[in-house]
């Protein structure tokens, strides 16, 4: 009996093996598909750029100016005045 469940047992730990090594199988295929895939992409993507660069850049526009900055000196004043204590 013993030799028995030691037979299934292996038998099971090699039908697990094989499993893994078919899923590892699957997984690369899959992840060669897929590097191929993007490179096509990269490829046809770099002909694009190449065949019409994008348009460059839009300027920003500057806004109104706030005047010139305080000194802060003043600005303590003012709030020693309003009775702020720092």
């Amino acid at each position: 009996m013993e030799k028995s469940s030691k037979t299934e047992a292996h038998f099971a730990k090699m039908q697990r093996a094989n499993t893994a090594r078919k899923q590892l199988s699957d997984y690369e295929t899959r992840a060669e598909a897929l590097r191929a895939q993007t490179a096509k992409l990269k490829a046809l993507r770099l002909a694009r750029d190449a065949a019409a660069p994008p348009p460059p850049p839009v300027a920003k526009r500057k806004g109104k100016s706030k005047g010139p900055a305080g000194k802060l000196s003043d600005w303590l004043d003012g709030q020693v005045k309003e009775g702020r204590s720092s």
